[in-house]
């Protein structure tokens, strides 16, 4: 993860702002984060010994109401990849036409190197950390890389016992016993793919049974996996950290799964072969789906890339260069902020439901997702052929549009600071 990394992201903001209309001070402020908390965590680790971690919240954005974004678990997150992440989540949102703005968290630490015990403990840290700039109101976490609803629970009731109150809409994706909503641990799968379904007419015209390459079989990629094989769709390649899965005919997307949690990784698979991680990024398939980490795809591989789309699904899996290559090779690519936002959508029902006593049935949830991401999915579509866009740029004008109008409805004291905050 470079230091650079959000002036690469702010590359696609600017592509967008010749097609969109933002004042300059509004394009100034989007620049910068609001805020951004650096914090050191120290645990007591089972052995006895102490060790301090680094931790970071942004707050990047909150023209549009408090700052969004989930908390990951890796040792490779930096202040640099949590602002760019908060930067990302601030379009997201936008582009969903939810009531939040854009915000980030993360711990540099290999969660797999902790016990049980050092995992809250972590977490209940971390929360204390940054309690004074976080709220419902304010800044709302939730899950993301490594983190999952036992984590959220951790800290939700951490907060509780600084606060002394319940706070529920603190944290989303939290277990239903603490205020969670059904269908949350599968909400970004479940958005892509009702994406995916919308825009297949356009971006694969006339092909039956599309073929598929994922990279990354956590929890958002397994689950998409086994969605696209109910759809008819085939994977042909898979691949978590250990290692990429391939079978030219179609993988059985169950054995794999059941494979992977029963022995934490793709590793000595019970069907298929093993490739190149690289390998698969370069497969001649329908669709290419990046769904691990940032960068995935560069301008040292893009070259190689020869599937027809790419879907997303990670966070900034392509960099500027790789989109310039792809798009001169003809390569459509079906943007982040658009394909894995199913994850903030269902995060806004569970505080929606946490600030009203209300409660939310799996039912209601899954038809309100598929509403708000077809309905968004279109409108991308729609300006993309109206203005003549590339997808990605289509959903950042439509982003970016819905900002300025809430930038300008706030007026320009509030861009220096002084306004309702």
């Amino acid at each position: 993860m470079t230091e650079d990394l959000l002036e690469d992201a702010i590359v696609r903001f600017e592509e967008a702002l010749p097609h969109a209309e933002l004042s300059e001070d509004a394009c100034d402020r989007l620049r910068a984060p609001v805020s951004s908390l650096k914090v050191s965590v120290p645990v007591r680790m089972d052995d006895g010994k102490l060790r301090i971690f680094s931790g970071y919240r942004v707050r990047y954005d909150d023209t549009r109401g408090p700052a969004k974004g989930g908390i990951r678990y890796h040792p490779a997150v930096t202040a640099a990849e949590v602002t760019t992440l908060a930067f990302w989540m601030t379009f997201k949102t936008a582009l969903m036409d939810l009531p939040f703005g854009g915000g980030k968290g993360g711990v540099a630490v290999d969660p797999k190197q902790l016990s049980a015990s050092e995992l809250e403990r972590l977490s209940r840290g971390y929360l204390a950390a940054i309690a004074d700039v976080i709220g419902p109101n304010v800044d709302v976490p939730a899950p993301d890389v490594a983190t999952g609803e036992l984590v959220m629970g951790w800290m939700a009731h951490e907060y509780a016992k600084i606060r002394r109150g319940h706070h529920p809409g603190v944290v989303t994706g939290k277990p239903l016993a603490l205020g969670g909503v059904p269908g949350r641990t599968s909400a970004t799968s479940d958005g892509a793919l009702h994406v995916l379904r919308t825009v297949q007419p356009r971006v694969l015209p006339g092909v039956d049974h599309p073929s598929a390459a994922i990279q990354g079989f956590g929890n958002a990629g397994s689950q998409l996996a086994a969605g696209l094989a109910s759809s008819g769709w085939r994977g042909i390649a898979v691949s978590d950290s250990s290692a990429a899965i391939h079978d030219p005919k179609g993988l059985d997307i169950p054995a794999l799964r059941e494979h992977k949690t029963s022995t934490g990784s793709l590793a000595d698979p019970p069907v298929g072969e093993e490739i190149g991680a690289e390998e698969l990024l370069c497969l001649e398939v329908d669709a290419l789906i990046p769904a691990a980490l940032e960068g995935a795809i560069h301008a040292g591989n893009a070259e190689k890339v020869r599937a027809r789309v790419v879907f997303e699904v990670a966070n900034g899996p392509l960099t500027a260069d790789a989109d310039r290559i792809l798009d001169e090779a003809g390569v459509e690519v079906v943007p982040d902020i658009l394909v894995n936002a199913g994850g903030v959508t269902v995060s806004w029902f569970e505080w929606v439901a946490n600030r009203t006593g209300d409660r939310w049935t799996e039912e209601a949830v899954r038809r309100r997702l598929e509403e708000r991401m077809v309905t968004e999915t279109k409108a991308v579509l729609a300006l993309a052929d109206e203005r003549e866009l590339r997808l990605r740029t289509a959903a950042y004008v439509h982003a970016i549009e819905r900002l300025s109008e809430a930038m300008d409805a706030k007026g320009t004291a509030a861009l220096f600071g002084d306004g309702d905050r």
